[in-house]
């Protein structure tokens, strides 16, 4: 897939530890300063609040922490809590708190805090936190969670981020623990964070610049990164193929990473006449996923097929990349048997799209000029973001869609819970009994080889059902100034990491 053009310039990663305490002394630091350009603003800034957009969730990620913290691998790392036990095949977690973190406001975090946050999480719905039964305080330094059903991914949740037990208003009141502290927000315009000095970890790396100040700026779109970038007017941003091709690798340092998220064209189930299988199968036939991404990503790209992210290889079923091989013939087959095409009425497709996202927008295009092949008259409707949440995972109220769907954890569940029958999440309105019993099975299994298997069979289920398209998980950049910024990590979340960003150095 043309992959040897994505490597045109790099700069070097330094893979470091997420949250291990370095326990040198007299380290001293220059300070930088970095404008970041995003496309979307945070839905909340409230950890415990389970609605956010995936930018939005890249500034909690750098505000708050949570028990642990995935690496760069998704291997769970001590963060808050310094050690953990599993007890009774994954029933009860006992943890320890590292003692001496400070929340931004000077006060010390203590197990009352933890409790209050999961519990309030647990209430709020998220995934995995929701099967909290109890929480025990043994001591000042410890607590215990009880699930009500064991659970040997409860680890994976535990990184939702922990806040203050008194802080009843934390929309207002934005203060954790993390290496960022808020400074001001200015909606649609930027949002200001600085470094917290007195965060429990010092920088990993000696002599060498850490950023001091971070300014998101918030652009209409993706097509004003290019600009944002080539003036002056941001440091650095997530740009994709149809992007890079423009930018001279001598200016910037361009870092390929994948974005963790599964692109698709997202299908109604419930709207007539996609509850249909038959369309939905035509349409899966009908769409060339290579030719999307060779047209609307200059080929720097691989098809999935699957609803979840290859990253999570444990998971991952490869089989489905190719299921629905690119067949007109078959989709027009399909569509007849439907009533539709040659003889039958022309099937009308409505694809909502946020406009804020160039990509999506460029892949709507393509997938328009495709399904005209085999007889669909698909068109775009283009919507503003706060729209698109309303009106289309609120409200479901739309035929398709082209979206990114990323995991809030390191775990299958986040992409595959949206398809159970009783998911709020579930705006593509998919509902399986075979796929509920399946899901649900893997829940509480404790054995990793059955489970996955169980994840592996769930995707089958979703790709023979033609719940959707899927069609990757886009190959992203990170475009920085040139020579200025290094230490980059990569994540199998959507997340940037701008406390691992330090000088470029010498």
């Amino acid at each position: 897939m043309k992959k040897s053009k994505i490597f045109a310039a790099t700069v070097s990663l330094l893979l470091l530890l997420s949250c291990g305490r370095r326990e040198s002394a007299n380290v001293t630091h220059q300070m930088l300063e970095m404008r970041y350009g995003f496309t979307s603003e945070p839905a909340t800034l409230d950890p415990l609040n389970p609605a956010n957009s995936a930018d939005g969730r890249t500034i909690l990620f750098n505000i708050f922490e949570g028990l642990v913290k995935p690496d760069t691998d998704g291997r769970m790392q001590p963060c808050i809590a310094v050690s953990w036990t599993i007890e009774q095949d994954g029933l009860v977690y006992d943890f320890r708190l590292r003692q001496g973190i400070r929340f931004h406001d000077g006060s010390l975090l203590n197990s009352a805090d933890v409790k209050f946050s999961l519990e309030t999480a647990a209430a709020s719905g998220f995934e995995g936190i929701s099967n909290i039964d109890r929480i025990e305080i043994p001591d000042e330094n410890r607590i215990r969670v009880i699930l009500k059903n064991p659970d040997p991914e409860f680890l994976s949740y535990a990184s939702i981020g922990i806040v203050r037990a008194d802080n009843t208003e934390r929309e207002k009141n934005v203060t954790g623990t993390g290496p960022f502290m808020l400074e001001s927000y200015n909606v649609q315009q930027s949002l200001e964070m600085k470094r917290f000095n007195d965060y429990w970890r010092e920088p990993d790396i000696e002599n060498l610049p850490v950023i001091e100040k971070l300014t998101i700026v918030f652009l209409a779109d993706t097509d004003a990164l290019l600009p944002g970038l080539m003036g002056g007017g941001i440091d650095g941003a997530s740009i994709t193929g149809s992007l890079i091709s423009q930018m001279d690798p001598k200016q910037f340092d361009l870092i390929h990473s994948p974005s963790a998220s599964v692109q698709l064209l997202a299908l109604n189930n419930a709207a007539a006449p996609l509850n249909d299988i038959r369309v939905r199968q035509a349409i899966n036939y009908g769409i060339d996923v290579s030719g999307i991404i060779d047209a609307a990503f200059f080929g720097m790209g691989e098809p999935s097929g699957s609803p979840l992210i290859p990253g999570l290889s444990a998971y991952y079923e490869p089989s489905l990349t190719g299921f629905y091989s690119y067949d007109p013939d078959r989709a027009r087959a399909l569509l007849a048997e439907a009533g539709y095409g040659e003889g039958g009425q022309v099937l009308p497709l409505e694809i909502t799209v946020p406009s804020n996202y160039t990509m999506h927008v460029d892949t709507a295009q393509v997938i328009v000029s495709q399904l005209a092949k085999i007889g669909v008259q698909a068109s775009i409707k283009l919507v503003d973001w706060a729209s698109w949440l309303s009106g289309v995972y609120r409200q479901r109220q739309y035929q398709a869609t082209i979206i990114s769907l990323d995991s809030t954890n390191v775990s299958p569940r986040s992409f595959l819970s949206r398809y159970h029958s009783d998911a709020g999440s579930n705006f593509i309105n998919f509902s399986n009994n075979d796929y509920d019993r399946v899901y649900d099975a893997a829940l509480t299994e404790i054995d990793d080889e059955k489970r996955a298997e169980l994840y592996r069979e769930a995707q089958r289920i979703i790709v023979a059902n033609a719940a959707s398209v899927y069609i990757q998980d886009i190959f992203y950049f990170k475009a920085f100034r040139g020579g200025v910024y290094a230490g980059i990590k990569n994540y199998p979340l959507y997340v940037i990491d701008f406390a691992s960003i330090h000088g470029a150095g010498k």
